[in-house]
């Protein structure tokens, strides 16, 4: 009888030549959100989703007797408890094929399993120290067991040994499949949207048109992004540790620039009832703390839904006015996050 192999788990803080296709962590804590939590991210990021904030609300459109979870600190946690894998991450590069398959509330558990899925080598260059792009396959249920998330990630990691070829050259790139109507509508099953169109402000689905676009007034400063990074559980040094960084300055988590996005989406269509996947998210260059950052929402598709409202296909761009007084007051493009929604 053939004995059950054990999955191959890299060492404490991996470079990317430690890790193998197939490797799998998935010894993270698991967290269960609560009312501080919320409380906290919400303090951070600014999020103002009306069924994450209102308790009574989110009892009668989800029939619940707990808030909803916001995706976003759902998405951060799920990320944060990944990052056993890429403590000495230099740079997130994009998110793929990210979805909820159910939504949680404050009161449930998750837990996160995270799959080295592909590995490439990058190009070595005389300039820079060497480094690979890993693509991990994470995984997150709830105390039950149910799937909440199930997406991929890809890190650029330093290398052990600068003069060892690994061999690795998978592909990395490319588009995630695109999702169907019915996988989106699933976490929303038993959802009362007439309840929270008749109770929260803003353009109802019907009132929307694609190609509307929003420049939301105001810009936000990244702040406290240590206590996101370590409210999320995410242990990545580049966040924590200004030597891990770049220039001298610790990285902003790139969720936190996400989490910033969505309050701002949210300001924008006050009706957003929750975020339900992510085609897409590309990090187009770092942020850091005290930098300002400014969004711009673009409505690409609509589906409605059959029990009213619908679903909203966004893209969201940032860009970033530095802090740094040397680098002067033109804004850098910093994110371009395509994402799906629901309105009421």
């Amino acid at each position: 009888m053939t004995e059950p192999t054990t999955p191959t788990r890299p060492p404490t803080a991996p470079y990317f030549d430690d890790l193998e296709r197939g490797a799998v962590e998935d010894r993270a804590p698991a967290m269960t959100l609560t009312e501080g939590h919320a409380a906290l991210h919400q303090a951070i990021l600014g999020t103002r989703l009306p069924l994450a904030l209102d308790a009574t609300l989110a009892r009668r459109v989800l029939g619940r007797d707990a808030a909803l979870a916001h995706p976003a600190l759902v998405c951060d946690v799920a990320i944060g408890q990944s990052t056993l894998l890429t403590r000495r991450v230099i740079a997130n590069l994009f998110y793929r094929g990210l979805v909820l398959r159910r939504a949680p509330s404050i009161g449930d558990t998750l837990h996160t399993t995270t799959t080295v899925v592909a590995l490439k080598q990058n190009r070595v260059r005389p300039d820079r120290a060497a480094t690979g792009l890993a693509v991990l396959r994470i995984v997150t249920v709830d105390q039950e067991g149910r799937p909440v998330l199930d997406f991929e990630r890809c890190a650029m990691l330093p290398l052990r040994d600068a003069e060892r070829a690994t061999g690795h050259a998978d592909e990395v790139g490319g588009e995630a499949e695109p999702f169907d109507a019915a996988t989106l509508a699933a976490p929303l099953d038993g959802w009362d949207l007439d309840a929270l169109r008749a109770a929260v402000p803003g353009e109802t689905f019907e009132e929307l048109e694609e190609g509307a676009t929003w420049d939301v007034a105001g810009g936000d400063v990244v702040s406290s992004a240590p206590e996101l990074a370590r409210l999320s559980l995410n242990v990545a040094m580049a966040h924590h540790d200004r030597a891990a960084g770049q220039g001298g300055q610790r990285l902003v988590y790139g969720g936190h620039t996400i989490g910033v996005a969505a309050g701002q989406l949210s300001r924008a269509l006050p009706s957003l009832a929750t975020i339900v996947a992510w085609h897409g998210c590309d990090h187009l260059a770092p942020v850091f703390e005290g930098d300002t950052l400014h969004s711009r929402i673009e409505l690409e598709r609509r589906e409605p839904l059959p029990g009213g409202g619908g679903l909203v296909h966004l893209r969201s761009r940032v860009a970033a006015v530095r802090a740094d007084a040397d680098a002067g007051d033109e804004p850098v493009d910093v994110l371009d996050w395509r994402l799906v929604g629901v309105v009421a």
